[in-house]
């Protein structure tokens, strides 16, 4: 018997209408992927559903117009992918009461940090579709970097499913688990990083007479900029770096004086001992 012609896609584009989203926990990381969901038409906001203890963080999902409950369960019965977004101490807890309720229709995605694949599918019913995802907090603004790894039951399927969804939110990537500490390091700590080198190069313009909001400003869209023209022309950085730089120019005077300061090692240093910790979070 010939396939039908078209069944596939025709499959695919019912299955992204039938889609629904819970959310176990509803904190600003939950709220800043849905919104990306929304905001890119993934999924209508009838088809997202988020839990959480009590209604402090609730009333703003409601107004997007989604559901909300305070029963984990009932975001397990309502939903077939699952975003478990509660703090890591509450995770075990979570799985545990959630468990009974989990099926092999279900994609369950874990947001929290330091859980390891081998303990989500230690605690959820042999063979459950599971993946574990490392957002960022600029996922909120819909300009993430997240990395994710899939179980030993999540198949390329699944991983499809959630690199589509979640392209709204940001860069996704799919990598070995043993990525996702230093993507800690690197992304998810690294936004601080990137705060208080901002903070210092607006400091340094109000010292020399720039208004303070101005050189804020001013600072963000340079690292706005300089980051898009990484991403976009695929260059190294030290390539980009070294087209700046005119000989005798004020570029090299200053780059001179990071060096002295030993940027470059410091920032190195930090990404270490960043996924030197997100390592010992994990096993402890």
């Amino acid at each position: 018997v010939g396939a039908w012609p078209g069944r596939g896609r025709i499959r695919a584009t019912m299955e992204a209408a039938e889609l629904r989203v819970g959310f176990v926990g509803a904190g600003r990381m939950a709220g800043g992927l849905a919104r990306g969901l929304l905001r890119a038409g993934k999924v209508p906001a009838s088809s997202i559903m988020a839990s959480a203890p009590s209604d402090r963080n609730l009333g703003a999902w409601r107004e997007s117009g989604c559901r909300t409950t305070h029963c984990n369960l009932e975001v397990l019965q309502e939903s077939t992918l699952v975003f478990l977004a509660t703090k890591p101490h509450v995770l075990p807890g979570v799985l545990q009461e959630i468990r009974p309720a989990v099926g092999p229709h279900h994609v369950v995605v874990s947001l929290a940090a330091g859980v390891t694949l081998q303990t989500l599918q230690r605690l959820l019913p042999a063979g459950t579709k599971v993946l574990r995802l490392m957002p960022n907090l600029p996922c909120v603004v819909q300009a993430g970097a997240m990395v994710f790894a899939r179980g030993s039951g999540a198949g390329d399927g699944e991983a499809a499913l959630l690199k589509s969804l979640l392209s709204s939110c940001g860069l996704c990537e799919e990598v070995p688990e043993s990525y996702i500490n230093i993507h800690t390091g690197l992304s998810g700590s690294g936004v601080a990083y990137v705060y208080l080198f901002a903070e210092a190069m607006a400091e340094g313009a109000v010292k020399m007479g720039m208004p303070s909001g101005l050189a804020s400003r001013i600072a963000a869209q340079t690292l706005l900029g300089a980051a898009k023209m990484m991403l976009e022309t695929g260059e190294h950085p030290a390539k980009l770096r070294g087209d700046v730089c005119t000989p005798g120019g004020t570029t090299i005077h200053a780059l001179h004086q990071l060096e002295k300061g030993a940027l470059r090692a410091t920032v190195m240093n930090a990404v270490e001992v960043a996924t030197e910790r997100a390592r010992d979070m994990a096993k402890d």
